[in-house]
Protein backbone atom coordinates (compact mmCIF):
# COMPACT_ATOMS: atom_id res chain seq x y z
CA UNK A 1 0.00 0.00 0.00
CA UNK A 2 1.43 3.36 -1.03
CA UNK A 3 0.03 6.33 0.85
CA UNK A 4 -0.14 9.86 -0.38
CA UNK A 5 1.27 12.52 2.02
CA UNK A 6 -2.23 13.52 3.20
CA UNK A 7 -3.58 9.98 3.68
CA UNK A 8 -3.85 8.17 7.00
CA UNK A 9 -3.85 4.36 7.04
CA UNK A 10 -7.27 2.93 7.91
CA UNK A 11 -5.89 1.20 10.99
CA UNK A 12 -3.83 4.14 12.29
CA UNK A 13 -5.65 4.47 15.64
CA UNK A 14 -5.72 0.75 16.41
CA UNK A 15 -2.09 0.33 15.34
CA UNK A 16 -0.97 3.29 17.47
CA UNK A 17 -2.85 1.93 20.48
CA UNK A 18 -1.19 -1.48 20.11
CA UNK A 19 2.30 0.00 19.72
CA UNK A 20 1.80 2.29 22.71
CA UNK A 21 0.39 -0.59 24.76
CA UNK A 22 3.43 -2.74 24.00
CA UNK A 23 5.77 0.08 25.02
CA UNK A 24 3.78 0.70 28.22
CA UNK A 25 3.85 -3.00 29.04
CA UNK A 26 7.62 -3.17 28.49
CA UNK A 27 8.14 -0.13 30.74
CA UNK A 28 5.85 -1.62 33.39
CA UNK A 29 7.64 -4.98 33.38
CA UNK A 30 11.04 -3.28 33.53
CA UNK A 31 9.91 -1.23 36.54
CA UNK A 32 8.38 -4.25 38.32
CA UNK A 33 10.84 -7.17 38.20
CA UNK A 34 8.70 -8.93 40.85
CA UNK A 35 5.86 -9.42 38.32
CA UNK A 36 6.29 -12.84 36.65
CA UNK A 37 6.53 -13.37 32.90
CA UNK A 38 6.48 -16.55 30.84
CA UNK A 39 10.09 -17.69 30.52
CA UNK A 40 9.57 -19.09 27.02
CA UNK A 41 8.16 -15.85 25.58
CA UNK A 42 5.11 -14.51 23.84
CA UNK A 43 3.65 -14.33 20.36
CA UNK A 44 1.73 -11.48 18.79
CA UNK A 45 -0.31 -13.36 16.20
CA UNK A 46 -2.47 -11.70 13.59
CA UNK A 47 -4.27 -12.79 10.45
CA UNK A 48 -4.72 -11.28 6.99
CA UNK A 49 -7.95 -9.38 6.54
CA UNK A 50 -10.80 -11.60 5.49
CA UNK A 51 -10.74 -11.67 1.74
CA UNK A 52 -12.63 -13.81 -0.73
CA UNK A 53 -9.76 -15.99 -1.86
CA UNK A 54 -6.87 -17.87 -0.33
CA UNK A 55 -4.70 -16.29 -3.03
CA UNK A 56 -5.26 -12.81 -1.62
CA UNK A 57 -4.40 -13.95 1.89
CA UNK A 58 -1.27 -15.74 0.65
CA UNK A 59 -0.29 -12.57 -1.21
CA UNK A 60 -0.55 -10.65 2.07
CA UNK A 61 1.73 -13.20 3.76
CA UNK A 62 4.16 -12.82 0.84
CA UNK A 63 4.08 -9.02 1.19
CA UNK A 64 4.71 -9.07 4.94
CA UNK A 65 7.39 -11.75 4.63
CA UNK A 66 9.25 -9.49 2.18
CA UNK A 67 9.18 -6.68 4.75
CA UNK A 68 10.33 -8.95 7.59
CA UNK A 69 13.06 -10.82 5.68
CA UNK A 70 15.77 -8.08 5.68
CA UNK A 71 15.32 -7.85 9.46
CA UNK A 72 15.73 -11.57 10.10
CA UNK A 73 12.13 -12.64 9.53
CA UNK A 74 11.11 -15.71 7.61
CA UNK A 75 8.29 -17.35 5.70
CA UNK A 76 7.03 -20.78 6.70
CA UNK A 77 4.59 -22.46 4.33
CA UNK A 78 3.18 -25.67 5.79
CA UNK A 79 0.08 -25.68 3.58
CA UNK A 80 1.38 -28.73 1.71
CA UNK A 81 0.96 -30.76 4.89
CA UNK A 82 -2.46 -29.26 5.75
CA UNK A 83 -0.86 -26.59 7.90
CA UNK A 84 -0.71 -22.82 7.85
CA UNK A 85 1.18 -20.22 5.83
CA UNK A 86 3.10 -17.79 8.05
CA UNK A 87 5.43 -14.81 8.02
CA UNK A 88 7.23 -14.23 11.30
CA UNK A 89 9.99 -12.38 13.04
CA UNK A 90 11.36 -12.80 16.55
CA UNK A 91 12.74 -10.13 18.87
CA UNK A 92 14.34 -11.90 21.80
CA UNK A 93 11.51 -14.05 23.15
CA UNK A 94 8.75 -12.10 21.44
CA UNK A 95 7.46 -13.23 18.05
CA UNK A 96 5.30 -11.30 15.59
CA UNK A 97 3.46 -13.69 13.30
CA UNK A 98 1.03 -13.22 10.41
CA UNK A 99 -0.87 -16.47 9.83
CA UNK A 100 -2.98 -17.51 6.85
CA UNK A 101 -5.16 -20.56 7.46
CA UNK A 102 -6.20 -21.97 4.07
CA UNK A 103 -9.91 -22.41 3.37
CA UNK A 104 -9.55 -26.20 3.04
CA UNK A 105 -7.94 -26.30 6.51
CA UNK A 106 -10.73 -24.18 8.03
CA UNK A 107 -13.33 -26.45 6.42
CA UNK A 108 -11.60 -29.57 7.73
CA UNK A 109 -11.45 -28.12 11.23
CA UNK A 110 -15.15 -27.21 11.07
CA UNK A 111 -16.00 -30.77 9.96
CA UNK A 112 -13.88 -32.32 12.72
CA UNK A 113 -15.50 -30.21 15.43
CA UNK A 114 -19.05 -30.13 14.06
CA UNK A 115 -20.19 -32.87 16.45
CA UNK A 116 -19.07 -31.02 19.60
CA UNK A 117 -22.33 -29.18 20.20
CA UNK A 118 -24.12 -32.56 20.32
CA UNK A 119 -22.04 -33.88 23.20
CA UNK A 120 -22.60 -32.95 26.84
CA UNK A 121 -19.89 -33.79 29.35
CA UNK A 122 -20.85 -34.58 32.93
Amino acid sequence: MTLQPHEIPYDFIERTQIINGLRDLADFLAAHPDVPVRPFGYALTTFPERRDADGQQRAEVDRVAAILHPHGGKRIDDTGTDGHDRALITFGRITYELVHIPQRRRERHAAQTSYERNITLD
